[in-house]
């Protein structure tokens, strides 16, 4: 595998003209024209087919106006849209098809925009009627098996929706004394009051109905929610009673709760997870009724992004990341073996972020198992909905023909870093020539449990898209503790951040150099939360980047470890509390390096930012200006981890384009 990839890059690109090669004078893009076409793609959060395979809804949107559309298999080009607000802007999506196929709910906004649960029924007249008057936000309705009722899931009373990558609330008062749960709630599908489930301080991460509609599984956890991801366990719910009852404590983290055709076992993904809902493992089978926990995927070479069980089989149907390719798989939990279905350069899922990481649903299925529906990209080919045999998925929209790639070819490469396979992703210039040097930047996800997948490059932070077509070279690494490569590789890491995954870095940065001509004077890196955090270290660690930008980056582990609202991601990977062992914090912060720094380094963050502080990055920018290393912090006011406003969005997509023009064209 890596002598093919990097024999075609190649001879694609020119790897025999290093000697003689050009230095690149590329026609850089203008920015106004990148954000057209990042703007224009049209993306889809999620696709639900029918239980009798006959119909199909989606959830679409380009820019900041989403829609959910029908249509028929036989017929997909007939489109209509589906919706509880008619003649006004209202957001709606999270769409979930009732047992019978002949009712949708789906989530919609009020006037006030209010989350409210609304339902079409497409054997009656009239449209969709608004089941609920809740008051704080809400989602992922679903079902129950009969179709009597719907659950869903309620944050009663909150002034925003649960998830610590949004902004704070700013600090006064006392702090640490309110928040606010998301609670497991249900109504009946005709309408009606919402009954809570569970304990008032027990917060409901994500659930599944057992197939006799009694009960629930649930990844769940006691106190404050934004911050106990990490250490969810799995509970089951009575419907009746609303009483919980833990029946499992995981090894590490755990995510998407899978209850069994049967009701006897429940599947769920488990593994060193960094972030909520970027999900990544081995699938471990428990119980219902509590017990010990069998990992079904030991030594399995990728990571479970998604599961379901195949209906009321004994099979577990997963989509998995390997390595360059996704993976559809049918898991035999007995015998502890998976046969593949499918396999392909792209990324695939039902629902979930789109743009980001596959999410809660891999594929949609028909109650038969004989059809299925998935959206479908890659990096060089828009997303589009796709629906046929698992095995052979083709689209069947064409939402996206129009739309103008602004990134020339997409290559993989592999390496080997100290005994391990590591891959990445280079990404070309729209019209890269052969022999010629272009600049190169490196770009290090975050998480460190994530990836870059083949995903298409869309929206404002498409930072790959925006430097590719400003004419750099764009190299996506995916070192030691990332997906892909199994759970072994993505704990390589642990009591060891910077050191191992830089050396992948840079092992895969000499390899590409042996494949296409690299101007070692314009090596650029650039990286978000932990790639921001990778950034800062690399230029305590070498001198090889004359440009850099850290994006909500980690200074100083030390002082993180008392400044950030999520603390708990923190104990696997470090091993151990700051108070109990600070030498391994240490060992890992860039601030006690800092001298070693001579890159000229952007840093960017927002003031309400809970999982990194903007503190850390007011660390590190004030110690290079005290040394006199070229230095710029931004600051964005009110917000987060990830940036919400567009104007704010644009202006870093400049900055960042605008640093390297500086120091690497």
């Amino acid at each position: 595998m890596p002598i093919r990839v990097f024999l075609c890059a190649f001879l694609v690109f020119g790897g025999g003209a290093l000697a003689g090669a050009q230095t690149a004078r590329a026609q850089a893009v203008p920015f106004d024209q990148i954000a057209s076409a990042l703007g224009g793609v049209h993306q889809f959060s999620q696709v639900a087919l029918s239980p009798d395979g006959r119909r199909f809804a989606y959830v679409e949107s380009v820019g900041d106006r989403t829609a959910i559309r029908l249509a028929e298999v036989a017929r997909p080009a007939a489109v209509h849209s589906i919706t509880a607000c008619p003649g006004r802007r209202c957001d709606e999506g999270d769409v979930a098809w009732s047992p019978d196929g002949r009712r949708l709910a789906f989530v919609t906004t009020d006037v006030k925009g209010q989350g409210q649960v609304a339902v079409e029924d497409f054997s009656a007249t009239g449209g969709a009627r608004v089941l609920t008057a809740a008051k704080g936000p809400l989602a992922t309705p679903r079902w129950s098996p009969d179709g009597t009722r719907i659950a869903l899931l309620y944050s009663a009373g909150a002034p925003r929706p649960p998830s610590p990558l949004g902004p704070s609330a700013p600090a006064s008062g006392v702090i640490g004394g309110k928040f606010y749960e998301q609670r497991l709630a249900v109504i009946p599908a005709r309408g009606g009051p919402l009954r809570l489930l569970g304990p008032d301080d027990l917060n409901v991460y994500e659930y599944d109905w057992s197939p006799d509609g009694t009960r629930f599984a649930a990844t769940a956890a006691h106190g404050n929610g934004d911050a106990n991801w990490w250490v969810a366990e799995l509970y089951t719910i009575d419907e009746k009673t609303g009483t919980a009852a833990q029946i499992h404590h995981p090894e590490l983290q755990i995510a998407s709760p899978r209850w069994s055709g049967d009701g006897k076992r429940i599947a769920y993904i488990g593994g060193i997870m960094s972030d909520e809902a970027i999900t990544g493992g081995d699938v471990y089978v428990v119980p219902a009724a509590g017990g010990t926990a069998t990992d079904v995927t030991t030594n399995l070479k990728a990571s479970v992004v998604t599961i379901a069980w195949n209906g009321s089989r004994t099979k577990i149907l997963a989509t998995e990341l390997a390595g360059d390719r996704m993976v559809i798989a049918s898991i035999d939990p007995d015998a502890k073996r998976q046969q593949q279905i499918w396999n392909g350069q792209e990324t695939i899922y039902a629902s979930g972020f789109a743009g980001l990481a596959p999410g809660d649903a891999g594929v949609s299925l028909s109650r038969d198992g004989k059809l299925a529906a998935a959206i479908r990209q890659s990096i060089t080919s828009p997303p589009e909905i796709a629906i046929g045999p698992l095995g052979a998925l083709h689209a069947v929209t064409t939402a996206n023909a129009h739309v103008r790639r602004l990134t020339g070819p997409a290559r993989s490469v592999t390496w080997t870093g100290d005994g391990n396979t590591v891959q990445g992703w280079l990404i070309f210039p729209p019209d890269a020539k052969p022999g010629v040097k272009y600049p190169i930047v490196t770009y290090i996800h975050g998480g460190p449990a994530y990836a870059h997948y083949p995903i298409f490059p869309a929206g404002p932070q498409a930072f790959e898209a925006m430097l590719a077509a400003r004419g750099y070279i764009v190299f996506e690494p995916n070192p030691r503790g990332s997906y892909g490569q199994g759970e072994a590789f993505t704990r390589a890491n642990v009591k060891d951040f910077g050191y191992g995954d830089l050396r992948d870095i840079l092992g895969g940065l000499d390899a590409v150099g042996q494949t296409i001509p690299v101007d070692p004077k314009r090596i650029g890196i650039f990286g978000w939360s932990y790639g921001g955090y990778m950034t800062m270290w690399s230029l305590t660690q070498t001198n090889r980047f004359k440009a850099a930008v850290s994006g909500a980056g980690v200074s100083d582990w030390l002082s993180y470890y008392g400044t950030n609202e999520i603390d708990t991601w923190m104990l696997p990977y470090f091993g151990a509390t700051i108070y109990d062992d600070p030498s391994v914090y240490a060992k890992s912060s860039p601030i006690n390096y800092i001298k070693a720094v001579k890159t000229p380094t952007l840093m960017v963050a927002g003031d309400r930012d809970a999982e990194v502080p903007v503190t850390q990055s007011y660390e590190y920018w004030h110690a290079l200006r005290e040394l006199g290393v070229p230095a710029e912090l931004v600051i964005y006011p009110g917000e987060g981890h990830l940036f919400a406003k567009p104007t704010n969005q644009r202006d870093v997509a400049q900055r960042v384009a605008g640093w390297f023009d500086r120091y690497l064209r």
